[in-house]
């Protein structure tokens, strides 16, 4: 890109949208912002740009918590027509809840999103994610002790239930689409949220300058989020491997359905990022209680060494050398492998009961929370 703040250029929009010219359709998240009057205000002109291109239609979402955000949602109306683009106005409606307010309402936009998309036969979702909100979403997951998967924040393009979620602006500074809207003369809102301290991200932008000054702005965290993702996608490549591996070895065993098993000595022997990715693969295929935390199964895999290391020492007669559940999936080491299946209901009271009658609670109750 050229200096932060000057504005975009017709051949710099088609650079950033050029991956997305053969897409079935593009649907655009507009909320009135900068950034997403900009992403609209730049699609279009590289639309136009076309012989033949991906229908685009825009969204905007009304989360029902700011009296401003229909106006809002109107004005995006107004620009959108005027640009000679759809538009419609989706209402998040129901209960909102009194704590994580901003994770759930971009739970709700991105379902609101992905449902308008099916009904457009849009192929995917255009976000307006810049190199500022990837530098802030570093910062959120490093405070709250992520691994490596969530340092590497966001990704370009993900999938999300069977829709494409793109964020084509990600290596663009905001400043550069606020210069952009300026020399188009282009108006845009200004979301007070965005500076209300109450939320986290609004208090970690607020450190930005002094990071900045530290030699730690926006470009080099989004450098760093890069790598990381670098990094985490040859770990992934490692796991991949190591599952390949594990299944290899049970070649003459007939596998179970609804179950994960593999040898635990062998299990033992891998390096314990790869370890933990393979616990967290399975927990959460066979689990019905969400994504488990990164922190209780690294608790749940310390848990494991010791029991494999105790068994190796005094075989347990048979009786397994530990059973737990997580997320919704229960564990057990018996008989020198590793199983990993969905756990029996919870009962009253929430404790569960195992196959042969005994009871234990369930591993959440004890495991430390990450932050």
């Amino acid at each position: 890109m050229s200096e932060d703040n000057s504005p975009i250029s017709a051949r710099e929009a088609r650079r950033l949208f050029a991956g997305l010219k053969g897409a079935q359709g593009l649907l655009l998240a507009v909320s009135g912002g900068p950034d997403s009057v900009a992403l609209m205000w730049l699609a279009a002109r590289w639309h136009r740009s076309l012989a033949r291109g991906p229908r685009l239609t825009v969204v905007t979402i009304d989360h029902g918590l700011r009296p401003e955000a229909a106006r809002e949602a109107r004005e995006v109306k107004r620009l959108a027509t005027g640009l000679g683009l759809p538009h419609r106005t989706l209402r998040w409606r129901g209960a909102k809840p009194k704590t994580g307010l901003p994770a759930a309402a971009r739970e709700a936009r991105y379902r609101l999103l992905v449902q308008a998309a099916r009904k457009a036969g849009a192929s995917h979702v255009l976000t307006a994610h810049t190199r500022d909100d990837q530098a802030e979403t570093l910062l959120m997951r490093l405070v709250r002790g992520s691994g490596l998967a969530g340092l590497s924040a966001m990704a370009r393009l993900t999938e999300r239930d069977g829709v494409v979620l793109a964020r084509p602006l990600l290596d663009v500074p905001k400043s550069q689409l606020i210069a952009t809207l300026k020399r188009a003369k282009i108006g845009f809102a200004d979301d007070p949220t965005n500076h209300d301290a109450a939320f986290t991200r609004p208090r970690l932008r607020a450190l930005l300058p002094q990071l900045a000054a530290e030699g730690g702005d926006a470009r080099s965290l989004a450098r760093l989020a890069a790598r990381l993702a670098r990094a985490n996608a040859a770990v992934e490549v490692l796991t991949d491997g190591a599952e390949r591996f594990l299944r290899l070895r049970d070649r003459g065993d007939a596998p179970q359905a609804g179950v994960r098993s593999f040898e635990a000595p062998v299990f033992a022997a891998l390096p314990d990022e790869v370890r933990l990715r393979i616990l967290l693969r399975a927990i959460n295929a066979f689990g019905h209680e969400g994504p488990a935390e990164l922190g209780k199964v690294e608790s749940l895999l310390a848990m494991l060494d010791q029991a494999i290391a105790a068994s190796s020492r005094a075989p347990a007669n048979g009786r397994p050398a530990l059973k737990q559940t997580l997320a919704g999936a229960l564990i057990s080491l018996a008989g020198g492998r590793i199983r990993i299946a969905p756990a029996p209901a919870r009962r009253k009271g929430g404790s569960r009961v195992d196959r042969g009658g005994s009871w234990h609670r369930p591993f959440r109750d004890r495991a430390v929370r990450t932050p």
